[in-house]
């Protein structure tokens, strides 16, 4: 159990030994600074420990911000400072040069753990202090002053204030205004009864796999079912997280079910719409497999634009201040979150669509409304890298050039012909326009030269840092090539199951690429070189791709597709496991609603 240990002089009547034991903490009562550094010593050196001041008044949910939110070390509020084990030694080493510098002296008239603060703050530690908006969290230094802290805390309901923090600040127009108003009512009722964010994400993943398989039967009664389920699916999306907020309830392996299901929630339900308008004589897999790539591309380009600037200097740019501007009229906020297609309106379209029309339409209205939103960012965000003055950092670069995922080809190139073609941009478009046109030339070895030029560009591309203003844009090129070449010789090979096949294939590369993204977002750094080794990198699986449909016919292909989407997904997704379950995994949890 964690320890909370009250300094300072105890006031008669405060509830705060109450307050700190409802939130899980064994307590016990200093009688000076050096019996506090004892009791420290002695807590369990695995639990966290706070140092509370016993005049503390305030709301209980500033002290649940402020001592129990697992993803700091270390963490305080007016009043209370806390460190998780990870924390401990520098807490421990601020408290005994506090009482040897004769700090202790003033407990009764001198707040320890603001003292603490302070010098941890000197001592250069990084230490969590949540916004506490309008919750109360003060140590008063006088009667008077306690009973005007006192009122202010009447004054302020403390579980409106949770419930209001549960929902993220800034999510979408159809989230904001139809989802979040009655979900948060569903996160308290979860956290009441003891469950977890993993078990309503969990049960979001169940929610939308019934869904897909409801579209899969391909009956009007399915698809309206599919359609309802779909919804249902994405309130519980949204409660998971609310319900982290709500009771703190952060940990890495939710982080990682929640970054992952998303992904597998939608593209399962593209293929149960594929699956469906086939039982209904409509081949629409091509679509389905278009919509997984533009939606995967989509995330890659906010992903790279989002890495290359997250730490950049001298962070200006005209659009950017324009955007700011806009930002200031309430409707424009509205309008362009809602043109980007973020996940709530796009699975609410998706829902409404499935119920009312056919899986074809659906397709089309997912690729066009997806298609103008990848346009209206990309061209918005070229546009700030252009007029930014920025410099990019070598933590930047490397993030890029590992979401660039070359594999072993591509490294030999580079080592073995260090060019200076171009620019990193110019080079990959190089490669990705003679990719394009092998595909569409009609001649059954072209694709496999067009490859091998490509996988040389791709090793030429990353000759050096990619630190130039557009440089982010070369993992999103390299997506759309690998994505775009199994998509149409999946086409071409115009047999059934070819097109299955090529979604299953490209399922288990995007999460590979996903899972790159999540451990690159949590200072984790990319994947081990040997997993990247293993499924080839992308220039790797792109040319054997391409070998594979011109020396197989094309019911062979659909088997050496089936074969390298079964390797890819056992490889990538047991390794992807093995590391968001180790205790060195990272905590990665989004505030911002994904494209």
């Amino acid at each position: 159990m964690s320890t909370a240990i009250l300094t300072g002089q105890p006031v008669p009547g405060s509830s705060i030994e109450g307050d700190l034991r409802s939130l899980g903490f064994d307590v016990q009562v200093a009688a000076d600074a050096a019996d506090a550094e004892r009791l420290v010593a002695e807590a369990p050196c695995d639990q966290r420990v706070a140092l509370v001041d016993a005049r503390f008044v305030g709301h209980v949910h500033a002290l649940r911000l402020g001592l129990t939110d697992p993803r700091f070390a270390l963490a305080a509020v007016p009043g209370a400072v806390t460190a998780q084990p990870d924390g401990r030694a520098t807490l421990t080493r601020a408290l005994a040069r506090e009482n040897s510098s004769g700090g202790g002296t003033a407990v009764a008239v001198d707040s320890l753990p603001d003292r603490l603060v302070t010098a941890l703050a000197d001592d250069g530690a990084e230490v969590h202090r949540p916004e506490l908006g309008s919750l109360v969290a003060a140590v008063p230094a006088d009667p008077q002053a306690r009973n005007e802290a006192r009122q202010a805390v009447a004054n302020v309901d403390d579980e409106a204030v949770r419930l209001k923090s549960a929902v993220k600040s800034r999510d979408g127009f159809f989230t904001t205004h139809f989802i979040s108003p009655y979900s948060r009512y569903i996160a308290r009722w979860c956290a009441r009864r003891g469950l977890t964010p993993n078990q309503v994400t969990t049960a979001s993943l169940i929610t939308a796999l019934i869904a897909a398989a409801c579209a899969a039967t391909g009956t009007r009664g399915g698809f309206i079912a599919a359609g309802v389920l779909l919804i249902a699916s994405f309130v519980l999306d949204c409660t998971d997280g609310q319900l982290a907020r709500y009771s703190l309830q952060y940990s890495t392996l939710g982080a990682w079910l929640d970054a992952t299901f998303d992904r597998a929630k939608e593209y399962a339900y593209y293929a149960g719409l594929a699956l469906g308008a086939a039982r209904g004589g409509d081949d629409v897999w091509a679509l389905a497999l278009g919509a997984m790539v533009l939606q995967t591309c989509r995330h890659v380009v906010d992903f790279s634009f989002n890495e290359a600037n997250h730490d950049a200097t001298a962070n200006t740019s005209p659009t950017a201040a324009l955007s700011d501007k806009l930002d200031s009229v309430g409707w424009t906020v509205w309008v362009r979150r809602m043109i980007v297609l973020p996940i709530g309106e796009r699975w609410a379209m998706i829902a409404v669509l499935t119920a009312v029309t056919t899986p074809r339409i659906t397709f089309y209205a997912l690729l066009v409304g997806c298609a103008f939103a990848a346009t209206y960012t990309t061209a918005g965000r070229v546009l700030r890298s252009l007029t930014r003055k920025a410099q990019r950092t070598d933590r930047a670069a490397q993030a890029l050039a590992d979401l660039a995922d070359n594999g072993p080809l591509a490294s030999f190139v580079a080592r073995v012909n260090p060019g200076r073609l171009g620019s990193p941009l110019v080079i990959a478009l190089a490669g990705t326009a003679v990719l394009a046109v092998s595909l569409f030339s009609g001649v059954t070895w072209a694709p496999v030269a067009g490859a091998f030029v490509y996988a040389l560009t791709a090793g030429q591309a990353l000759y050096r840092p990619l630190k130039g203003a557009l440089d982010w844009l070369v993992p999103p090129l390299f997506r759309a090539a690998e994505y775009g070449t199994v998509l149409i010789l999946a086409a071409k090979a115009d047999v059934n199951g070819a097109l299955p096949a090529a979604f299953g294939l490209v399922a288990a590369v995007a999460y590979h690429h996903y899972d790159t993204v999540y451990r690159i977002r949590g200072n984790a750094g990319a994947p081990p070189a040997w997993l990247v080794r293993a499924v080839g990198g992308q220039e790797g699986r792109t040319l054997l791709v391409t070998v594979l449909a011109a020396a197989l016919t094309a019911s062979q292909f659909t088997v050496a597709l089936t074969v390298m989407a079964v390797a890819v997904a056992l490889v990538v997704v047991v390794e992807s496991i093995r590391f968001w379950v180790s205790a060195g995994a990272p905590a990665v949890h989004d505030e911002g609603e994904p494209a």
